[in-house]
C-alpha cells in the first residue's frame, strides 16, 4: 500500500496542438493550428464533453463555444526544442531535452546502413524520410520479393523499420529494431527506433498493432521518478512506457489503439487505489494527423469526447481524482506536409478546489501537479521544472 488515496489521470490526445509556438517558423510551422484548422475545415467540432470542460475557453474553436463554468484550462508549452512524441511526453513530466535529438533529413549514413545489414542479415530499402503508410505502398512489393527491410525516417528523431509479417516474423522485426537501437547510439543516438509491421497484399497493405518503440533513456530525472520515490505507483498506458524507456514506470498497459488505451485506462479507474495513470491516445496522430484525414481525426475526437463524458459521470470522483487532458505537439492536417507541427498543447484539468481559472505555463506543470495531487505535498524537487496548478 502506498499510504495515499488520491489518483491522477494524465491523458495525452496525441498531436492535438492548439496554435503555433512563437518559434514555430524555425521549424517550418508558421501558422500551424491543429485543432483550430481542423474545426474550420470540418464545419465545427462536435465535442460537448470537452467543450463543457473548457476546450473552447482555451482558444476560439468553431463548434466549441467557451464554457459557462470551465475547469482549469489554458495552453502549455515546451521549455526545450523539438516537436515529437518523445520530447513532448518528457516535457509533460519535467524532462527537457538539452538540445534537439538528431535527425536525418537525407537518410542514414553508409556506416549505419552497413551496420544494419550486418546485424540483421538483410538488405535495406528506402533509407530516406517518408510517410509511414506511403512507404509500405511504394516499397512493400520489392520487400515481398527480396525480404529486404524497409528503413526510413521522418522530420522526427526516428529510425523506423517496416516489414511484412509473412516475410519477417514480428519477433525477428523486434530483434532487428533492438539491434538498430544499439547501432543508433553515441553520435547517431536518435530518440526512437520504431518497429512497423504490416500485413496484406500489394495495393492493400495495412500496418498492424505490433508496433514497438525503443527510446533513448530520458536525460534527466522526471516527476514520474519523484512519485515513485514517494511510494506512489506509476502506470503507463500505450506507448508511454516505451517513450520513457521504462524509467519511472511501475507497470505498462496495452494501448496500441485508442480503444485499447481507453479500456486500459478505464480498468485502472475501476481498480487503482492511488497513484498516476499516464495514457497516450495515439490515433489522432498516427492514423489521422499524418494521413491528413480530417473526418477521421474528428471522429476519433468524438469517440474520446464520449468516453470522457462517461468518466465524468460514472468513474471519477472530483474529491479524489485529478483528470488532465493535454497533448504532446501538433500535427496540423491542413498544413503543407505530413509531419508534426511545433504548437502549444491544450490543458484541461478537472479536480476539486479552485479549478475554474486559466493557467498557461510550461508543460512540466502537468507532472508537478500530478505529484502534488497524489502526495498532497507541493513538489519541490530541485532541478526538475514545473509548478503545481492544483494548490
Amino acid at each position: 500500500m502506498s499510504g495515499f488515496d488520491r489518483r491522477a489521470f494524465v491523458i495525452v490526445l496525441d498531436a492535438c496542438g492548439v496554435g503555433a509556438l512563437p518559434d514555430a517558423a524555425d521549424y517550418g510551422d508558421a501558422g500551424a493550428d491543429t485543432l483550430g484548422h481542423l474545426a474550420a475545415a470540418t464545419g465545427g467540432l462536435d465535442l460537448p464533453a470537452l467543450g463543457r470542460l473548457g476546450l473552447g475557453s482555451i482558444v476560439a474553436l468553431e463548434g466549441v463555444p467557451p464554457a459557462a463554468e470551465p475547469v482549469l484550462h489554458g495552453r502549455v508549452h515546451p521549455l526545450g526544442p523539438g516537436k515529437d512524441t518523445i520530447s513532448g511526453h518528457w516535457e509533460l513530466m519535467g524532462v527537457v531535452t538539452p538540445e534537439p535529438l538528431r535527425t536525418y533529413p537525407d537518410g542514414f549514413p553508409d556506416e549505419v546502413i552497413a551496420a544494419l545489414r550486418e546485424a540483421t542479415g538483410r538488405a535495406i530499402l528506402c533509407n530516406r524520410p517518408y510517410n509511414g503508410t506511403e512507404v509500405i505502398d511504394d516499397y512493400g512489393p520489392e520487400h515481398l520479393r527480396t525480404g529486404a527491410l524497409i528503413v526510413y525516417t521522418s522530420a522526427d528523431s526516428v529510425l523506423q523499420i517496416a516489414a511484412h509479417e509473412d516475410v519477417v516474423p514480428r519477433a525477428e522485426l523486434h530483434a532487428a529494431c533492438a539491434a538498430a537501437r544499439e547501432i543508433m547510439s553515441g553520435e547517431h543516438a536518435v530518440g526512437r527506433v520504431i518497429a512497423r509491421p504490416f500485413t496484406g497484399e500489394a495495393g492493400a497493405f495495412e500496418r498492424t498493432t505490433g508496433r514497438r518503440d525503443l527510446a533513448v533513456a530520458p536525460p534527466g530525472r522526471s516527476w514520474l521518478e519523484v512519485l515513485q520515490g514517494a511510494g506512489a505507483p506509476v502506470h503507463a498506458v500505450g506507448k508511454v512506457g516505451q517513450v520513457f524507456s521504462g524509467v519511472g514506470i511501475d507497470a505498462s498497459h496495452p494501448g496500441a489503439t485508442n480503444a485499447d488505451a481507453l479500456a486500459s485506462t478505464e480498468a485502472l479507474m475501476d481498480d487503482l487505489d492511488a497513484g498516476l495513470v499516464f495514457t497516450n491516445l495515439v490515433e489522432t496522430d498516427q492514423l489521422y494527423g499524418h494521413r491528413k484525414d480530417l473526418e477521421g481525426f474528428h471522429a476519433a475526437l468524438r469517440r474520446i469526447d464520449a468516453t470522457v463524458a462517461g468518466w465524468l459521470d460514472d468513474r471519477l470522483d472530483p474529491e479524489r481524482d485529478l483528470l488532465v487532458l493535454t497533448a504532446d505537439h501538433g500535427c496540423d492536417p491542413t498544413g503543407p506536409g505530413s509531419d508534426h507541427t511545433r504548437e502549444f498543447a491544450p490543458l484541461l484539468a478537472a479536480f476539486a478546489g479552485d479549478g475554474s481559472r486559466r493557467h498557461d505555463g510550461p508543460m512540466a506543470d502537468v507532472g508537478a501537479s500530478a505529484v502534488h495531487w497524489v502526495t498532497g505535498r507541493p513538489p519541490a524537487e530541485e532541478g526538475i521544472p514545473g509548478a503545481s496548478f492544483v494548490g
